[in-house]
C-alpha cells in the first residue's frame, strides 16, 4: 500500500479523536492515570464516529465506509453506515474489526470486561435519529437521552472500576443532563438537520413555533423554552452531582468536571439570555474551573 493510501485510512482515526477538545467537559484529562486516559479514548472514539455517521459529518473521501466495507455508492447511506458499524462492533467482542477506532476499542473491552450494550445503545440512539426528528413529550426525549447519552456514563464507571447501580443512577441523571444542554447549544444546528430536541408539548406551552427557532436570535417565547429547559438540566446536574462525592482521588476530579462542564454550559446559556438561535453559548476556561471548585466543594 502506497503511504497515500495508509494516510487516508489513518485520518478516520485521527480526525474522530480530535474532535475531543471541542466537547464540554474533558473526555480524559491529562492527570488520569494512563491506561485509564487509553480506555476513556477509545470508549469516546468510538461514541464520536457512530455520532458522525449518524449526523453526517464523516471526513470527506468515504474512508469510513471502505473500512466498514461498504460500496463508495452506499458512502451517504447513512442507515448502511450503521448497519457495517454494528457489524464491525460484533467483531471488537468475538474478531478482529476492521475500522482502526473498533480495532482500538478491541483492547479496552478486553481489559475492562466490557459488555456490548451500551455501544449498541449508543448505534440505537443514531438509528433513531434517522427516523425520529421530533419529541412530543419531555419523557419521549428522556427515553431518547437514555439511549444516546447515558451510556456513556456507564462505560466511564465500568471503565474505571467504580459501577454500583447507585452511582449508575445518578451518572444517568448527569449524562442526560448534557445531552439536553447540548441539544439547547445546538437548537439552530439541529433545526438545520431536520430534528428538533425540544419537547413539542413544552414548544405549544411557550407559544413557540418551528419558525420561531430559524429565525436569527430569539424572540421572548424562545428565550423562556430555553429558560425552563436550561433549569431541568440544572435540576438533573443537582441530582447526579453526589456521584462526585462517592469516588475518591482522581476519579473524584474526572466527574466533577463532567458536572462543572454541564454547570458551566447552563450558566453561559444563561449569560446569553437563553438566546441560543446564533450560535452554541460556550463556557470559558476560567468558568469551568469554578464550576469544578464549586462541585469538590459540594455546592450546588
Amino acid at each position: 500500500m502506497t503511504e497515500t493510501g495508509t494516510a487516508r485510512i489513518a485520518n478516520p482515526e485521527r480526525d474522530t479523536l480530535d474532535k475531543a477538545g471541542a466537547e464540554n467537559f474533558p473526555v480524559a484529562p491529562f492527570f488520569l492515570p494512563r491506561a485509564w486516559r487509553d480506555d476513556l479514548m477509545a470508549v469516546y472514539g468510538f461514541a464520536r464516529l457512530v455520532d458522525d455517521i449518524g449526523d453526517g459529518d464523516l471526513a470527506p473521501g468515504g474512508a469510513d465506509a471502505r473500512l466498514l466495507g461498504l460500496a463508495p455508492q452506499d458512502a451517504d447511506d447513512r442507515l448502511l453506515l450503521l448497519d457495517a458499524f454494528e457489524a464491525d462492533l460484533g467483531k471488537v467482542f468475538d474478531g478482529t474489526p476492521n475500522h482502526p477506532l473498533l480495532r482500538r476499542l478491541r483492547h479496552t473491552v478486553r481489559r475492562r470486561s466490557l459488555t456490548p450494550e451500551p455501544f449498541l445503545a449508543l448505534i440505537a440512539a443514531n438509528r433513531q435519529d434517522q427516523l425520529v426528528k421530533r419529541y412530543e413529550t419531555y419523557d419521549d426525549l428522556l427515553a431518547y437521552c437514555a439511549l444516546s447519552a447515558n451510556p456513556v456514563g456507564h462505560l466511564v464507571l465500568a471503565v474505571t472500576g467504580a459501577t454500583t447501580p447507585e452511582r449508575v443512577r445518578r451518572s444517568d441523571a448527569i449524562c442526560t443532563a448534557l445531552q439536553i444542554v447540548e441539544h439547547l447549544q445546538d437548537v439552530a444546528e439541529d433545526l438545520g438537520r431536520d430534528r428538533i430536541y425540544l419537547p413539542a408539548a413544552d414548544m405549544k406551552r411557550f407559544h413557540v413555533r418551528e419558525t420561531d427557532l430559524a429565525a436569527p436570535t430569539a424572540g421572548a417565547s424562545v428565550r423562556a423554552l430555553v429558560a425552563y429547559e436550561a433549569e431541568r438540566a440544572r435540576a438533573l446536574l443537582d441530582e447526579g452531582a453526589p456521584l462526585v462525592g462517592s469516588v475518591h482521588g482522581r476519579l473524584r476530579l474526572l466527574l466533577a468536571g463532567f458536572v462543572a462542564g454541564g454547570r458551566a454550559a447552563v450558566h453561559a446559556i444563561t449569560a446569553a439570555e437563553f438566546d441560543v438561535l446564533p450560535g452554541p453559548p460556550k463556557p470559558g476556561k476560567l468558568r469551568l474551573l469554578r464550576e469544578v471548585g464549586a462541585t469538590l466543594r459540594g455546592e450546588g
